[in-house]
């Protein structure tokens, strides 16, 4: 009598509880073992530093499934489990204790982990970074109230909510950055501006182009951060946001092929066939785009764990989602999809009211549109996608008409 298979999945984060969301609608009646070193069941990430840290959405906007969910579905769920390595020859993940678990497939969905800052005074108590639920929570205690000064190192999309929200909670806010922009490497100056100045509307203090030195404290806990010109900005709390790495120990470990991530193809398949990665860590081949392309945000993680299932499958998936993320920041809510090593010398164009900030944004490169970002404009993202999809030359003055509706395009 034939064994069932076991599917090993590593990483308790959404694109691996997706990935075994979906082994099961297509059928597969093995075993699923979902390992996660938190001790938390998956959840998902963006109301971290949105609505969960403001205190607008409970847990049951964070958790993917009711705890009951996983034992319906016949998933073993290990929480608080850490695992160590992974044995490509024998098909083995070595967990906590010392522990093998034996893999028929194995889908690594190991995530990212904040970039640490190197700098003297990084230990000290109040200095924050934001990653998971636990952070957010201390987040919170200490923002909710009101009337602290934080001080974010880093104006990526984390820093910049995360000052929305504490601003919003009424706390004072100063944002360091080394980059004259916040957020350009991502939009470009011009959208990053705007963002700039949405923030300081709002009060924030925003400081580009300044370099930090260190971070200061007496007694053990954070008391400001020392730039390199002496200056001294006073801190309650601390939120170092400076970028993610992706973890690719496990894939290091079983010998498979890494670089900028966990190289995969189309299938979310590693360089070892009984391997696939997929979310944070993955760098996939993207077949429209006709590159590689590694994305952290919440859409890529949902889409690719069900894209890694399929393919643990065997079935013929290519996964050619356009990555997506939005944020939220004070009044202004975006979307955006596209493909962003494309809009690097793109052509920008705008359709609606951009100093109202309510408007579309559309990267050109050979009049083209390789990416879209609409700012408190709704219902028009499928539009965008689409136009991104379809790959067809543009008649830029009807793409900026708003009379012009965009199906009609």
């Amino acid at each position: 009598m034939a064994t069932k298979k076991n599917f090993i999945i590593v990483g308790g984060g959404l694109a691996g509880v997706s990935a075994a969301e979906e082994l099961r609608k297509q059928g597969f009646d093995g075993t699923i073992q979902l390992i996660g070193k938190e001790p938390h069941a998956p959840y998902i990430r963006p109301p971290l530093s949105k609505g969960y840290l403001n205190g607008s959405d409970g847990l049951d906007a964070v958790f993917v499934h009711p705890d009951s969910w996983y034992a319906e579905n016949n998933i073993e769920l290990l929480t608080n489990t850490k695992a160590y390595g992974v044995n490509s020859r024998d098909h083995e993940v070595t967990v906590d204790g010392g522990k093998p678990l034996h893999y028929d497939k194995l889908l690594l969905a190991t995530g990212s982990s904040p970039r640490l800052l190197t700098i003297d005074g990084a230990e000290l108590g109040g200095v924050h970074y934001l990653r998971t639920l636990d952070d957010s929570k201390a987040l919170h205690k200490e923002l909710s109230g009101g009337g602290r000064n934080l001080v974010l190192i880093g104006s990526g999309w984390i820093g910049m909510e995360v000052g929305a929200t504490a601003r919003t909670l009424g706390n004072d806010v100063t944002i360091l950055e080394q980059v004259p922009i916040p957020l350009a490497n991502a939009i470009g100056d011009e959208l990053g501006m705007m963002f700039h100045d949405l923030h300081k509307e709002h009060g924030v203090d925003m400081r580009m182009s300044v370099v930090v030195d260190k971070i200061v404290g007496s007694h053990g806990k954070v008391a400001g951060v020392q730039l390199k010109t002496g200056e001294v900005i006073p801190a309650d709390l601390v939120l170092i946001g400076v970028g993610a790495v992706p973890n690719v120990a496990l894939a290091d470990d079983a010998g498979i092929i890494t670089e900028n991530g966990i190289v995969v193809d189309q299938a979310m398949q590693t360089s070892d066939p009984d391997i696939f990665a997929a979310g944070d860590v993955a760098n996939a081949f993207h077949p429209l785009a006709n590159m590689r392309l590694r994305s952290e945000h919440w859409a890529n993680a949902l889409n690719e764990g069900p894209a890694a299932a399929r393919g643990m499958l065997g079935q013929n998936e290519s996964f050619e989602d356009i990555p997506y993320f939005y944020t939220d920041q004070f009044d202004v809510g975006m979307e955006y999809s596209g493909y962003g090593p494309m809009t690097k010398g793109a052509k920008v164009v705008y359709r609606g009211n951009r100093e109202g900030r309510e408007f579309i944004a559309f990267w050109l490169k050979d009049d083209r549109v390789v990416a879209g970002m609409n700012v408190n404009v709704w219902d028009v993202n499928d539009q965008v996608q689409r136009l991104i999809r379809e790959g067809k030359v543009m008649d830029e003055s009807r793409l900026t008409d708003e009379s012009v509706d965009l199906k009609d395009i």
